[in-house]
């Protein structure tokens, strides 16, 4: 887990895996569907049929890596207090 609340990163995580089967089965079902018509459509309705799955999976990325950089500017933030904290001393 990468976020450090266990809740939050707990249910980032599952829809992240959640995302995941969801871009593996629009593949998968798009491709089965057009199979026996050519390689070529199914090929191509694979790609469109994963393109939600993918759409989620960048959202909840997006949204974890600005939780850890959140994270990381408040880690900052603190140390920059005290050093102007000690510098003012």
């Amino acid at each position: 887990m990468r976020l450090e609340t266990k809740p939050l990163g707990f249910v980032v995580n599952f829809l992240l895996g959640v995302s995941w089967a969801v871009t593996l089965l629009g593949a998968l079902t798009s491709f089965l569907t057009f199979y026996h018509e050519s390689i070529l459509y199914a090929l191509i309705s694979a790609c469109i049929g994963a393109i939600p799955g993918l759409v989620a999976v960048l959202l909840l990325e997006h949204i974890i890596t600005n939780k850890e950089k959140l994270a990381e500017l408040k880690k900052q933030t603190i140390l920059l207090e005290k050093l102007a904290n000690e510098k003012e001393c």
